[in-house]
């Protein structure tokens, strides 16, 4: 199929003052006293999208998603990049967006026909369609002034789908209103879609999109981070939002209240810190079932040591022990450490244990158990959560690598 729309490093940029006066004095002393703060809404954003293919655009909050369809609509500009759009564009942004409150509900509707480049006689034609499918009745011929949420709804999306676009666009709109509205439309959507119509719709209903999107792409913090079926992208996001959740979860438990921690040792050697890393080398406290982890330990020396063995043990909610190693048994780090030297150890390994609460302990030593020469033995110091992840369903504390194979025996 032909790209109808294309985008290539598409990004924003917005500037961010402290207060009003700040922006009246850069722009005074023409760009020579500085105050404000430049926050990127997009970053590099590049995707095609065929003719008559359905893409879902999700994210969370603030990710960048209404940006990118202000750009594609030139409601906007973009900092940097370039876009290429080959049909007639209808959109449905922010709710009300381009209605005069003071005018009716008719009057809107017709302003709206305009900005699409219909004339006169077109409009004309057009409003008993309008009328009809938005169902205000006598409230067209009043102020939008007087219009619930819903009712706006119903007259936007009359007014931007009464002629079927070569791109449809649409912001959250079937988010507002009643259920019966939003049905019809679907079904509108839906007709559209099977005649050629390219749509772009933004919506945080997964059944929405799984039902109306051929694609759908995430944008997390104004950047790309998935694009592909609609089944595989929401289930990232969906984990994504999980482990945000369950990481803002533990982390604030851990400050307000901390840990019941035991540590001992005689200090020859002790932990300054100890952290979780993702896959992207930063500090996490919630993985999903398989998902790739670091534990970084930042160990100091206060003594001249000889092969100080580090090493980890992970515990389940119960204090069972799942699974523990040490630098001595993994043959790694022979060597002879003065005092003041600083130690970065760091264990890379996959989680493939079942869902639940665990805590790391951590420990320095000599020899291979903790058991003679302790130096610093950590229990607790930190709590981490694996949840559900893209891999089968399990039940138990380690997910194995497993292959089953049926086969149908004939009787003889």
């Amino acid at each position: 199929m032909k790209n109808i729309l294309e985008t290539k490093n598409l990004s924003k940029k917005y500037k961010r003052y402290p207060n009003q006066w700040s922006r009246f004095a850069e722009w005074l002393t023409a760009g020579r006293y500085r105050t404000h703060e430049e926050r990127w809404a997009l970053r590099g954003v590049s995707f095609e999208v065929d003719a008559g293919e359905a893409v879902g655009i999700i994210g969370q909050n603030g990710a960048g998603k209404s940006t990118l369809l202000k750009i594609l609509t030139r409601t906007t500009k973009p900092s940097k990049g370039n876009i290429k759009i080959g049909g007639r564009v209808s959109a449905l942004l922010e709710l009300g967006m381009g209605f005069h409150p003071d005018f009716t509900g008719r009057e809107n509707a017709i302003m709206a026909c305009r900005m699409a480049g219909l004339n006169r006689e077109q409009i004309e034609q057009l409003l008993p369609a309008i009328a009809s499918f938005s169902e205000l009745g006598d409230y067209l011929d009043q102020p939008m002034r007087v219009y619930s949420t819903g009712m706006q709804m119903r007259l936007a999306f009359s007014a931007s789908t009464v002629v079927r676009p070569e791109i449809l666009i649409l912001d959250e709109v079937l988010a507002v209103g009643d259920a019966y509205f939003s049905h019809k439309c679907v079904n509108r959507i839906r007709t559209f879609k099977e005649q050629g119509t390219t749509l772009l719709f933004v919506s945080h209903d997964p059944g929405s999109v799984k039902a109306l999107c051929d694609r759908a792409i995430l944008i997390d913090k104004g950047i790309l981070i998935r694009d592909g079926s609609p089944d595989a992208v929401l289930d990232y996001y969906n984990a994504m939002i999980s482990v945000k959740r369950k990481n803002e979860e533990i982390q604030q438990v851990e400050s307000e209240f901390g840990a019941t921690v035991t540590r001992s040792g005689d200090g020859r050697a002790y932990f300054e810190n100890v952290e979780m890393l993702d896959e992207n080398d930063r500090p996490a406290r919630a993985f999903r079932v398989g998902d790739t982890a670091s534990i970084r330990c930042d160990v100091i020396s206060n003594a001249s040591l000889e092969s100080p063995t580090v090493g980890i043990l992970i515990r389940d909610r119960l204090g069972n022990d799942v699974f523990g190693t040490n630098s001595f048994h993994l043959e790694v780090d022979k060597e002879i450490y003065k005092a003041g030297e600083n130690i970065e150890a760091t264990f890379t390994l996959p989680l493939n244990i079942g869902c639940g609460n665990y805590s790391l302990c951590v420990a320095i030593h000599s020899g291979d158990t903790h058991l003679q020469d302790n130096y610093d033995w950590w229990d607790q110091c930190l709590a981490f959560q694996v949840i559900p992840g893209n891999s089968f369903s399990f039940i138990g504390l380690a997910s194995l690598p497993v292959e089953l194979k049926v086969q149908r025996k004939h009787k003889k």
